[in-house]
């Protein structure tokens, strides 16, 4: 494929027009076709916010280069009426009585009598602007359309400054190319992702449908609840509306969102000379490319689809629970239940750019829930040897969240439950334990997943047991490889201490090969080793060439840690310092499967917690 930058009209259009005749590769002028179709996906929106359409939309264009006729001809490829699209050059209006235009510039010529800038604006919905800076002014605005729409592209300086529209039309959607003022028009949305989706097919060229494709995903893309971490990399809480109309440049999604709508176009219209078979494979793939995490989280995402299940979102008074909430659901995942005020939940939506998404989730309070009473008869029966009446179950129930949440899982009436973001973990494992029991046989165990870009590996306890003995390491040890297999791993389990086989001694060696002896008596299904140092654990070379008898056959992917204080600082440590995602810790070993996130989690790490919580992981 060919990408031409940085040359003028009318050039560029003979070049780009030369090379496509002679060429059966894509060839694309990024000054004009992705400034168009960034610019058209900002209109899409812009249009959807102000109740507009493109058919009854009358369009002003202010700069007829290189950049401005590829703006209005996809805009006119979208739908825009001819006569509807008023542009302008050095001398002015581009109407069919003029005798100086070019070919280019006269295939876009209207019949009219307008022939300023000032008089074509009067009543106009649209402005864009790919000119010289201060050339609209405000009173030019204040004759446009109500709610009107403008671009203002012209860099560094723009045709007008926001804060001189928000002065005379507050509710005007303003655009700029510059970086330092909301919806910033930049190239970078396009080429890579559209290049990455036309080489995949090898396409013979670049197609208008294709370029419309690619605008249309980016305009779904910004309707999209925006993941925290894009808000962290902003500085503040991005959502679809009038000051976010265009995806951030920074949104990992874009990869796996521009891609395959590109790749579809070109197949749709015979471009394609190796189409894909299948679209929804090819989009993880490219999520993989990028984020670590997706080939991990892929297989629990494809089982949890296939479960169908519920699941309890205990803490529906917060935003970043209810955002995860409706993400499940809008997945495709299962059913979310979220516990809170229907009120409350749908303005948390609305804030968050999602307006009407409570349509999507099942919204349950405890004050006029049907099942109150049976849920405090359940309550009741678990705790009235422990000093409780029914009356204190009762306000339990009412008031209390985890509880409630517990007890709608107790009763069938869901399969799994996401709570912790509120309150310490410690805090409420003792409230949820008050409804479950742990399961014969198991110890309730944390095990966090650690993803780094070369190596996944699984830690565990960093949540329950402060100091554990040998049974317990041996048991801990156990059902981290049961979450190893869950994942589709096979597991290796190190013991992690600071001694390595007996060197140096301590007392605290002890326990951990108290574990290895009682792991060989129960002749466990997996690979296990200690007392071990880390880093002999996570390097398969130097353990072969140091310890030859060790019984891992590779590199652990499943670290038991000495102590819970050691598990959990090594984690916080890894996902600060290192280029590494850390989910969880997951928790096993309840009656019921419940997830206990930590209050610092964002909805996207909420989200994949429950993910992995519908796909039974760990059993």
């Amino acid at each position: 494929g060919i990408n031409l930058e940085d040359i003028k009209s009318p050039e560029c259009f003979m070049i780009e027009q030369r090379l496509r005749e002679e060429m059966d590769i894509p060839v694309f002028h990024d000054d004009q076709h992705g400034t168009a179709i960034i610019c058209a996906a900002g209109i899409i929106n812009a249009l959807h916010l102000t109740g507009r359409d493109i058919k009854t939309t009358k369009v002003v264009l202010n700069g007829a280069g290189a950049a401005g006729i590829a703006c209005i001809a996809l805009l006119k490829a979208m739908g825009l009426p001819h006569d509807n699209a008023i542009l302008l050059d050095r001398t002015g209006v581009l109407s069919k009585s003029r005798t100086d235009l070019d070919q280019w510039k006269s295939a876009h010529a209207v019949e009219t009598s307008l022939e300023t800038l000032e008089e074509a604006l009067v009543g106009a919905d649209v402005f864009i602007g790919l000119s010289v800076a201060g050339i609209v002014t405000k009173e030019m605005v204040q004759n446009m359309a109500a709610k009107p729409i403008l671009f203002a592209m012209a860099n560094p300086v723009p045709e007008i400054m926001p804060e001189e529209v928000k002065a005379v039309l507050p509710d005007a959607i303003m655009a700029t190319g510059r970086s330092d003022y909301p919806n910033q028009v930049n190239n970078v949305l396009g080429f890579p992702y559209i290049f990455r989706g036309a080489l995949d097919v090898q396409a013979s060229t670049i197609n208008e449908e294709m370029k419309v494709a690619a605008a249309q995903a980016l305009a779904e893309l910004a309707r999209e609840d925006v993941p925290d971490e894009v808000g962290m990399a902003y500085g503040q809480r991005l959502t679809y509306g009038p000051d976010y109309i265009i995806p951030a440049p920074f949104d990992p999604r874009l990869i796996y969102k521009i891609p395959p709508a590109v790749a579809k176009a070109a197949m749709d219209t015979g471009v394609a000379r190796k189409p894909i078979a299948d679209l929804d494979t090819y989009a993880r793939q490219l999520q993989a490319r990028l984020d670590p995490t997706a080939s991990v989280l892929q297989l629990m995402a494809d089982k949890a689809k296939l479960g169908q299940r519920r699941v309890v979102f205990a803490e529906g008074q917060d935003a970043r629970v209810v955002r995860a909430a409706h993400a499940f659901a809008r997945g495709g995942f299962g059913e979310a239940i979220v516990v809170g005020r229907a009120d409350e939940i749908a303005q948390i939506l609305a804030d968050s750019g999602l307006e009407g998404g409570e349509a999507d989730l099942t919204i349950i309070n405890a004050e006029n829930s049907e099942y109150r009473e049976e849920y405090t008869d359940h309550l009741y029966s678990k705790l009235q040897r422990r000093g409780f009446l029914r009356r204190d179950c009762y306000r339990l129930i009412a008031r209390d969240r985890h509880i409630f949440g517990a007890c709608i899982l107790a009763l069938d009436h869901a399969d799994t439950m996401i709570t912790g973001m509120t309150r310490k973990s410690a805090v409420v494992l003792a409230d949820i334990g008050r409804v479950f029991e742990v399961r014969p046989g198991h110890k309730v165990v944390g095990v966090s997943l650690v993803i780094a870009r070369d190596k996944t590996v699984l830690v565990a306890d960093t949540t329950v047991h402060e100091m554990p003995t040998g049974e317990e390491l041996a048991d801990i040890a156990e059902q981290g490889a049961a979450v190893a297999r869950s994942l589709g791993f096979t597991p290796r389990v190190a013991l992690l201490s600071y001694s390595t086989f007996g060197y140096p001694q301590g007392d605290r060696s002890e326990r951990i090969q108290e574990a290895v002896a009682l792991l060989e008596q129960r002749k466990v299904n997996f690979e296990f080793d200690g007392e071990m140092a880390v880093d002999v654990a996570l390097d398969e070379e130097f353990m072969k060439s140091q310890y030859p008898f060790c019984a891992l056959s590779g590199a652990a992917n499943v670290l038991v840690m000495p102590s819970r204080h050691s598990g959990s600082i090594a984690t916080k440590m890894l996902n600060k310092l290192e280029e590494s995602t850390i989910i969880g810790p997951i928790l096993m070993g309840m009656e019921r499967p419940v997830q206990i996130c930590s209050m610092s989690a964002t909805s996207a790490e909420i989200l994949n917690m429950a993910i992995l919580s519908a796909a039974r992981v760990g059993g």
